[in-house]
């Protein structure tokens, strides 16, 4: 489901110069249906770049990123928008959204981009939040005024409420309790079972150890330095 071969990254610093700083070289990896791969490696070791690579938010130097028979390392943005609408699901750590909009249709929003009817959207949505433990009188406002832990429920609900085939998982137990911790490996246990390619970063080394089936150590991808 996720093929990445021979895949590189630099970037290009244009207010020093023009200088290249080089991040990976010849990556790959493979993430078949039901399977969770963690992505582990010290910081600064290109975790978060392969991650956001997958997701098509950076673009690649060279190589092939396969996700359902994209290859996201092409594709056109308007590509990237369908296969995200459709196929590849996200949590990140931080929560991104418009001011003002309520958390519950923050997490519907995918539903209804797939084309489910609002109704159905918004319990969907609801159903999530409350298993996330996430207060109902919190549902109608705006998660930008919520706390760490709370904001971390309204990304995993958003990333779980649709039945995507792959998904992008970065760091998605930081913040919570121990309830909630557990609430969120039941939920990637889940989407193992019904055939969800998974792909994450999991500094929690319990919920690494619960949910994920292979380590792939990224230093192996840094690229070669010139003594």
């Amino acid at each position: 489901m996720i093929e990445i071969d021979d895949l590189s990254k630099s970037f290009t610093l244009h207010n020093q110069g023009g200088a290249t700083i080089p991040v990976l070289d010849g990556a790959h990896l493979a993430v078949a249906p039901g399977e969770c791969v963690a992505l582990t490696g010290a910081s600064g070791s290109g975790k978060s770049t392969l991650m956001r690579m997958i997701y098509g938010n950076y673009l690649a130097r060279s190589g092939r990123i396969l996700i359902g028979g994209l290859d996201v390392a092409r594709a056109a943005p308007h590509e990237i928008m369908e296969l995200r609408r459709t196929t590849l699901g996200y949590v990140s750590q931080f929560l991104r959204v418009i001011p003002r909009v309520p958390a519950v249709e923050v997490v519907a929003e995918p539903r209804l981009a797939a084309g489910v009817d609002r109704a159905t959207a918004l319990a969907e949505a609801r159903a999530l939040l409350a298993r996330l433990n996430l207060p109902e009188r919190l549902w109608s406002l705006s998660p930008t005024t919520f706390s760490g832990g709370e904001q971390q429920r309204v990304n995993v609900a958003r990333g779980f409420v649709h039945p995507y085939p792959a998904l992008v998982l970065d760091e998605p137990t930081a913040s919570l309790d121990g309830v909630n911790r557990d609430v969120v490996l039941t939920l990637i246990e889940e989407a193992k079972t019904r055939g969800a390619a998974i792909v994450g970063i999991f500094h929690d080394i319990g919920a690494r150890e619960r949910v994920c089936d292979r380590e792939i150590d990224v230093t192996g991808f840094a690229p070669a330095r010139v003594a």
